[in-house]
């Protein structure tokens, strides 16, 4: 029986001994795991938006302008009178590359799909003959046929002007050259041939090979109280609860009138596929701008999106635009199956129009009103001719009981 107390203790000392040799164990496969990870992920360390990189990027850019490789409106600035001076590095993501800028003192932003010129498809007609000697249709033609393959859409040569500005004279082949690096940048050529029909996307401001400037607005962002940084764009006077509210609401109706204005006045419509407050900016005057249009779509790319092999609903679902399975034969329809309008309802306006953030400034019957109207219209729906009239409906009752709210605002 003596024996038994210091059998316990002989157990109780193997026991922690294995214990400690198990979490060593632990330690040292967790740090060999970690080690591992590292090394087979080190390039995505490497590709951090730093200061260091984004002027090596600047840097080359410059180096291939002065060589001839490629122009524009914007290189001078940049490369020769310092006149367009670095700011700090805002986005990289596997080349992609957005910088902020300083512009004449004027904030811009750069933009660019891959970091090195030469990355992008050569022109091979440049190689082949004198540069000078390409009629004007035939680099036409090239870009009608590029933004075909790009957004889908058939152009004439008379609504070409925003995106071939270029005339012949000295370097003309860089110009040639740059203009195809930009022409292969599906943002460019969305910014380009709408900026002078749309006050709801980016307004470019030049380039400098396949870098090019637009204005600079700041994105929402979804932690945002807000989901937008009011005071950046009115100023300190915004303060005030009331003034926030007024605000809100101007900047719904906007993103109402931008609706509305996609799927209605181009000739074809516009799906966003991507809608979260960081695409989107507000200028002072409460304009809603699409800042972010990689996952913009006109409608006959979209079709070609939606329309694949399927098993199920899921399948068909293509970030915020989504179609239907048809199980007989196993295809995504090519119609989307939501809109614009649903998914902005969704994630946008149920932020400012929930129960938590009544207040006393707009009548209670009023709030419950939106509320409920922001509600329905968040709602998935089809797009059959009963589903068409249920988002005009939708549109019609939001515009309207929003100008309520900025009369009753107003009275207040």
């Amino acid at each position: 029986m003596r024996g038994i107390p210091g059998l316990k203790r002989l157990r109780l000392k193997i026991w922690r001994r294995c214990t400690l040799v198990l979490l060593l164990l632990w330690a040292a496969c967790w740090m060999v795991v970690s080690a591992l990870l590292f090394l087979l992920h080190r390039s995505v360390f490497s590709e951090r938006c730093t200061d260091e990189k984004s002027h090596r990027i600047l840097a080359r850019l410059c180096l291939d302008y002065s060589s001839g490789a490629l122009t524009g409106d914007l290189c001078e600035d940049l490369c020769v009178a310092q006149k367009l001076v670095y700011k700090h590095c805002l986005y990289y993501d596997r080349g992609k590359k957005v910088i902020q800028a300083d512009w004449r003192g004027q904030p811009i932003i750069l933009k660019s799909k891959k970091e090195i010129f030469s990355s992008y498809q050569h022109l091979s007609m440049l190689e082949e003959v004198e540069t000078q000697d390409i009629p004007e249709t035939e680099l036409l033609l090239m870009v009608a046929l590029e933004v075909k393959n790009v957004l889908g859409l058939e152009l004439s040569n008379n609504t070409m002007g925003p995106l071939w500005t270029r005339k012949k004279g000295p370097r003309w082949k860089a110009q040639v050259a740059s203009m195809w690096s930009l022409l292969q940048q599906e943002e460019y050529i969305y910014f380009s041939l709408l900026q002078d029909f749309s006050k709801h996307v980016l307004r470019i401001i030049g380039s400098c090979g396949h870098f090019y400037a637009v204005e600079y607005l700041t994105a929402g962002h979804a932690w945002h109280k807000t989901l937008f940084p009011l005071e950046n764009v009115v100023g300190p006077s915004l303060a005030g609860h009331r003034s926030r509210v007024r605000a809100i609401i101007d900047i719904a109706l906007s993103f109402l009138d931008m609706v509305q204005h996609f799927d209605n006045d181009f000739s074809h419509r516009l799906h966003l596929c991507d809608i979260k407050p960081e695409n989107f900016a507000i200028r002072h005057d409460l304009t809603v701008v699409a800042i972010d249009v990689d996952m913009a779509f006109f409608e006959p790319k979209m079709r070609d999106i939606l329309e694949q092999n399927c098993t199920g609903d899921e399948d068909c679902n293509f970030f915020d635009c989504f179609s239907k399975c048809n199980l007989k034969i196993r295809k995504c329809g090519a119609q989307r199956a939501n809109n614009n309008l649903q998914v902005i309802c969704d994630k946008i306006f149920r932020r400012w129009f929930s129960p938590n953030l009544r207040g006393p400034l707009v009548s209670l019957p009023l709030q419950l009103q939106l509320q409920k109207a922001v509600q329905e219209c968040a709602e998935p729906g089809h797009m059959d001719a009963a589903g068409h009239q249920r988002t005009l409906k939708s549109l019609s009752e939001l515009y309207h009981l929003l100008r309520v709210t900025q009369r009753e605002l107003q009275g207040a």
